[in-house]
Order: structure tokens, then sequence, then C-alpha cells
């Protein structure tokens, strides 16, 4: 390995060199790295001479933004796996801040990837690498999507829905869906902050970012008395229509409400003009069966799994 350089790229012109090998993220590259989503600093390949035996990359959220996560890491077919450890480490002392904890690694998988004995190896080898840098896995999520020409269910008269007031109204019924929580981050979030805490940020560093209209936001309602049931946030992200958040409070769980909730959120997208909105994209932990069983039951499908991975805090 001592043949190899390591280094960033010089910016979007090695795009095409970066490219070379395959994931599904290489064609939001250059718009990634125009709207600051990501920074040449950010994207760190190995070379051997002129070829490219591994690479890996962060994304934010915005321009501007530290990295979020480490959603690129990629080795050349053949390559020993220590490139990749070499390449990360190396990469990662250059662009995160000493004694900080690290973004997590996040990858995109076929639903089916434990299936096919060489895609299974490529990813449980990526794991392996972050692995052997201190990460451990922490949680792999359903990436689901609906498509055009599935069915929209008509309301079912059993819920009214309404718009969200303002922001103290949906951060107290974000705090309220806490309690009781299946999702593995937002239990990770309660070890470390109140419920109130959690709600705020996740508003402050998500959901306030959304340029998409407020207008479609839901709150779910009993229709007798107006006492909130549940929300749902439909919304466009950097890059598809989104269900960005969906969920019942604990006092009306159980009762099927998720479905009419779901609907509603999916109907607000479906109503925009087609060339806006083809699908819609949603995701949830593979252990939060209720909320998997809902998208299914509404039409959505499994197109990906993702694989979430942790570093662990070196201040804790």
């Amino acid at each position: 390995m001592n043949d190899l350089t390591l280094r960033p790229i010089s910016g979007a012109g090695e795009l095409g060199l970066f490219s070379r090998l395959p994931y599904v993220l290489n064609g939001e590259l250059a718009a990634d790295l125009a709207a600051g989503r990501r920074r040449p600093e950010w994207m760190w390949v190995a070379l051997r001479g002129d070829e490219l035996v591994a690479r890996v990359a962060w994304w934010a959220r915005a321009a501007g933004d530290a990295p979020m996560f480490l959603d690129i890491l990629d080795l050349a077919a053949g390559e020993d796996a220590g490139t990749g450890v070499r390449l990360l480490e190396t990469a990662g002392a250059a662009v995160l801040p000493e004694g900080t904890r690290r973004p997590g690694y996040t990858r995109f998988v076929p639903p089916d990837w434990r299936e096919d004995a060489a895609v299974r190896e490529g990813v449980e080898e990526r794991m392996r690498i972050v692995e052997r840098t201190g990460g451990r896995l922490f949680v792999e999520r359903l990436r689901l999507e609906w498509r055009r020409g599935t069915p929209v269910p008509e309301p079912a008269g059993r819920l009214a829905f309404r718009g969200v007031r303002d922001r103290a109204e949906l951060v107290g019924l974000m705090t309220q869906v806490l309690d009781g929580t299946l999702d593995a981050h937002s239990r990770d979030d309660l070890t470390r902050m109140t419920a109130a805490q959690a709600a705020e940020q996740q508003y402050d560093e998500e959901l306030e970012r959304y340029a998409s209209p407020r207008e479609w936001w839901r709150v779910a309602t009993l229709p007798d008395g107006g006492e909130p049931v549940g929300f749902v946030i439909p919304a466009r992200n950097a890059y598809h229509p989104i269900i960005a958040y969906l969920a019942v409070l604990p006092a009306h769980r159980g009762k099927g409400f998720i479905d009419d909730v779901l609907a509603e959120g999916t109907r607000v997208l479906a109503a925009q003009d087609e060339a806006d909105v083809p699908r819609i994209r949603a995701s949830t932990d593979v252990g939060n069966v209720p909320m998997a069983n809902a998208f299914h039951r509404a039409g959505y499908v499994t197109h990906e799994c993702q694989i979430d991975m942790v570093w662990p805090d070196p201040r804790a």
C-alpha cells in the first residue's frame, strides 16, 4: 500500500475520476457539489498511479453546515480492505475536528442485499472497514417509495385534518410522540437530552429547513372536538418529495389511525403536479414494524434498505 496516493479531489473537474466506482449517489454528486452539500475537501480518493482504488466522501444537509454523514465508502474490486481503512482514517483526520464525534456512516443497499452473495460481501466489507476504525452497526432502515398510479385512499371520515398552527404546536406534538417511540435515532437522542429538546432540535435542524410549503403540513384531530390524534409532514428535500414525519400520539395508538394520517400526507403530495411529484419517498427502521406495515398497506414499496453505523463520542 506504500504506492498509494491519498488526497481530496481538486474540484468539480475531478468528478469523473471520483465517479469511476459505481454507486447510486454518483448522479447527484455534481448538484451536491454546486449546492455546497459537498465540498472537494470532503471527497477523498486513493489512487494507485492513475487507477482509483478507493474513495470516501461526506455530505451535509446545506451549504455552510458541518458534515452530517459519511455516505460514500467504496473499494475497487479486489482491493485490500486495509486501503479503505487507511483512506478513511487519513481523510477523517483532515476533514473532521479533532476530539469530536465522527458523523455516522450510511449506505443505501438493495432490499434483498443478504440474498445475493456478491452484494452481501460488498456491504459487509464496508461495514468491516468502519468497524476497524471503531464504528458499529446502529440500525438498518427501510427506504420506501410510493409511485404514480398507486391508488390513494379516500378520506375514511374518522379524522379531520387542519394545518399546523405554529412552531410551538408542532414541537409540542413532536415531544409527546417521543413517548414510546420505536425509532432508533429518536431513542438515542433521548439518552442525551429531554424529549422537548429532541423535538426542538429536529424541528430547527430538519423540518424548518424544508423549502416546500408549510401548508402541506397536517394535524389529524378527532372530528367531534378537535383533539389532536397525530400529524404528518409532507415535504420536499433537495432530491425528492417525502413524508418527512408521521406520528400518532400515545393516547391514540393501536386504533389504526396511522393509516388515516399517512393517507392524508400521501394525498397532499399526490395532488401536486405529476412532474413535481413523480414519486414519494419515506423511511423507517426495520424494527419499527407497525410503521413499516402502515406504509406497505398504503401502497409504498421497499425500494432500498439503509445501513446506519456510528462511532463512539470521544467526549463521553
